[in-house]
């Protein structure tokens, strides 16, 4: 049975979704089946960061009784799945959210993880995707009141019976007056899996012609490579860390030579 997480903020514009999609592709990498869902069925954001936002059959369909849910799976980027959620403000005001854990039940022998992309704040979407997951990562900032949110989201998740296995601190930009990985951990109670820094890279990423998340599009930038640490850490996979391989001139090549004589 494959592993369904909640990725979870309490406070919008940590950056959760951004988080959700390249995380899906990280672990993807790793070889893992993954099935990404974007479970906020009133602010869905997800199909614009993977560029599949003209996908006909949706999560609202799904969860309306329209449409049977593999009928809503689309392939994503290096082979991620994704089911996106609808745009329709008409039909999110008549989707029953509460559906999704019989949805996503439907789905867990088929992949090794399913990323459920929570909507912020503690509405009943958010139960409703907390309540669907077996764990929960939270996603947060290095600022007093993300941190706060993030807190509470933790305990609704915990009483909905989610288990909170850690936390990823976005957009570090190790800036006076930023809260520490050490301080986050302590008072969230909760392994930090990840400190993913501010990267411009992130941002030009949904300024190209194609938008496509950072990890494909720039697999190297140091967003990139914390996100693929954090996939490593999950999984317990080993990341081929292939672009940052140093390339040996031929004088370095010639030294070694020498020395090995």
């Amino acid at each position: 049975m494959g592993r369904v997480i909640a990725v979870a903020s309490g406070k919008g514009g940590t950056g959760k979704t951004t988080i959700t999609a390249n995380l899906g592709i990280a672990l993807a990498r790793l070889g893992q089946k993954v099935l990404l869902i974007d479970a906020d069925v009133a602010m869905a954001n997800l199909s614009l960061i993977l560029g599949m936002q003209s996908s006909p059959i949706t999560l609202h369909d799904v969860l309306l009784g329209e449409a049977q849910v593999h009928d809503a799976i689309y392939d994503g980027p290096e082979g991620v799945r994704f089911i996106p959620s609808g745009l329709s403000l008409d039909n999110y005001k008549r989707v029953d959210s509460e559906r999704l854990s019989s949805v996503v039940s439907q789905l867990t022998e088929q992949y090794d993880f399913i990323l459920l992309d929570v909507a912020a704040g503690i509405e009943k979407n958010v139960l409703s995707a907390l309540s669907a997951s077996q764990e929960t990562l939270m996603v947060t900032m290095p600022t007093s009141p993300a941190i706060a949110d993030a807190l509470k989201t933790k305990i609704v998740a915990q009483r909905l019976g989610s288990k909170v296995i850690g936390v990823i601190v976005n957009f570090v930009m190790n800036e006076k007056g930023e809260i520490t990985k050490n301080d986050i951990a302590n008072m969230l109670e909760l392994p930090v899996y990840g400190n993913v820094p501010y990267d411009p890279e992130v941002r030009k990423s949904f300024m190209q012609e194609k938008v496509a998340p950072v990890i494909v599009r720039k697999p190297d930038c140091p967003a990139s490579e914390e996100i693929a640490r954090i996939a490593s850490r999950i999984t317990g996979l080993k990341v081929q860390e292939q672009a940052n391989t140093k390339k040996v001139g031929f004088l370095e090549k010639l030294f070694s030579f020498f020395k090995k004589k």
